[in-house]
């Protein structure tokens, strides 16, 4: 089978229907309100994609590490070999909340060197029909890799940041000022934290052009040479702000994977409100 080289971390629905018989495609749909994804890709998905459930196959249990920390090396080789993905597979993963899920499955398999993109405008850009049958998996097998460290942040390591590293929070504005909401365990961010929520970065769901992101980062204090740590409520819409990052070109980038339910969990650690700090 050719191995299609990606354009970038973000490719188009004219791509993948170029190159949809060379490359894994993954649909990640998720929500935080409880609905079913795996009933979402019954109801019709992109022909010949698997589903990926955060829930279990790109994160641990919930607990005290957050509501989507890291699975262990093993169970995410597990996973990604039940569904089909080695460390050569070309993948495309998908969702339709404007890449909030698909970005977590891209930025972990990035961080292991696994060539993936995101499809942006997710299954809606989608021009043909939609399947219902799932894809008849051919299990693989996925190497068993340690988790780089300078790809993922932990609670202590964000705590103890100098000031020149740019903390930004992916979550709505709101509950990063710290209004009252059904989802944060308290209410407010990180302290020096930036406001940046993930939707900032879309347009009609799609990712905005390059030189717009870039202003936008750079009124954030960004430039593509400083080093960023992003967060979000559990670790997942944080990466679309990591994909916007890499496509203005900004590299050394990280993920505080717990996130704000961890932080937030913890009773310990500090917290702000109101209005974005300086």
């Amino acid at each position: 089978m050719p191995t299609p080289t990606l354009p970038g971390p973000l490719v188009d629905a004219g791509w993948l229907a170029d190159h949809i018989t060379d490359v894994v495609v993954c649909d990640t749909r998720w929500y935080l309100d409880g609905r079913s994804g795996a009933a979402a890709f019954s109801a019709g998905h992109i022909p010949g994609a698997v589903f990926v459930d955060l829930d279990t196959d790109l994160s641990a249990p919930a607990g005290p590490d957050g509501r989507h920390p890291l699975p262990t090396p093993e169970a995410f080789a597990g996973a990604m070999g039940r569904l089909g993905v080695g460390h050569d597979s070309v993948v495309v993963a998908y969702d339709d909340a404007g890449g909030m899920v698909a970005g977590r499955m891209w930025w972990m398999l990035d961080a292991l060197g696994v060539a993936c993109a995101v499809l942006d405008g997710g299954i809606d850009a989608w021009p043909g029909e939609l399947e219902l049958q799932p894809r008849q998996i051919v299990p693989t097998t996925f190497p068993v890799v340690a988790w780089p460290p300078d790809r993922f942040a932990s609670a202590d390591e964000v705590a103890d940041l100098a000031g020149d590293v740019r903390v930004i929070d992916a979550r709505a504005a709101e509950r990063y000022r710290g209004e009252e909401n059904a989802v944060d365990p308290r209410f407010g961010h990180i302290p020096g934290a930036r406001s940046a929520p993930f939707a900032a970065n879309l347009d009609g769901g799609r990712f905005k052009e390059a030189a717009e992101l870039a202003a936008h980062y750079e009124s954030l204090g960004i430039e593509t040479d400083t080093p960023v740590v992003a967060y979000c409520g559990s670790g997942v819409s944080a990466c679309v702000d990591l994909l916007a990052l890499r496509l203005v070109g900004s590299a050394n980038t990280r993920l505080y994977v717990g996130s704000w339910s961890e932080w937030g969990g913890d009773e310990g650690r500090p917290l702000a409100t109101g209005a974005e700090e300086s």
